[in-house]
């Protein structure tokens, strides 16, 4: 595996597309998020008081309380945003063995949120990007707010280990980092050796992921200092359907 010296390797946004497609994944600063994603620091600045807000994840299977989640579902067309009915998240075993196949009911994502410019704003970019990656259709959205924190001792960002999510693109925004170590993303090639290792560190950059190409996980995170957590909104975007629809596994 490469070592970046666990600095983001940041893109530059007019080659953020390009490096997706050549090696799986880009990595863009938070500049290059608003740049590409039109949308201002404020903008994006003005979501992070939600994740204060999360309830619990009851259905972690390792006995944790380590995780609070929201989630919301969405179809984008044309650029355009449409929040779905809500409606479970499901994953087949094959991409998440330890929490697939059943059906997960998190609390939805505040209406608040969904109205703020910030929010569609990253919706409508990584769909453009997916577009970009797989031809212009409509895209089937799952958003997810996560919190992980050390109630545990330890905080565990993917209990499920490195995996793929069964989709076409995944965006992983590092929204905060307070009080913790650890929490290293990991970035693997789905059928060969080589990876590679750095640490989401700055508000709002943002991990860029072709889920067919690639593998991915985060490692875990112990407590250093007060108040410690590590929050992240996750897009997965998936041409055709959500999963579990009209036997779309």
């Amino acid at each position: 595996m490469r070592d970046s010296g666990f600095t983001p390797p940041f893109a530059s946004p007019a080659h953020a597309g390009e490096m997706l497609a050549q090696q799986g994944h880009a990595v863009l600063s938070p500049q290059g998020v608003q740049e590409l994603a039109g949308c201002s620091a404020s903008e994006l600045d003005a979501l992070g008081p939600s994740w204060n807000e999360l309830p619990p994840d009851e259905y972690l299977k390792d006995g944790g309380r380590y995780r609070r989640r929201r989630h919301s579902c969405f179809v984008v067309r044309h650029g355009e945003v449409a929040l779905m009915p809500h409606r479970a998240h499901w994953q087949p075993l094959a991409y998440n063995a330890l929490h697939g196949g059943m059906q997960r009911w998190f609390e939805p994502v505040q209406p608040q949120v969904l109205a703020l410019p910030g929010w569609n704003a990253l919706l409508r970019w990584t769909s453009a990007v997916a577009s970009d990656l797989r031809g212009a259709q409509p895209w089937y959205v799952e958003a997810h707010q996560f919190r992980i924190d050390t109630t545990d001792g330890i905080g565990r960002p993917t209990p499920e280990g490195a995996h793929r999510d069964g989709v076409d693109l995944v965006a992983v925004f590092l929204v905060a980092r307070n009080g913790i170590k650890g929490g290293e993303t990991r970035v693997f090639d789905a059928d060969g050796p080589n990876g590679r290792r750095f640490t989401l560190a700055e508000p709002w950059s943002v991990l860029l992921l072709d889920d067919a190409r690639v593998i991915h996980e985060s490692t875990p995170i112990q407590p250093d200092g007060d108040a410690p957590y590590r929050d992240t909104l996750v897009l997965t975007l998936r041409a055709g359907g959500f999963q579990g629809d009209n036997g779309l596994n």
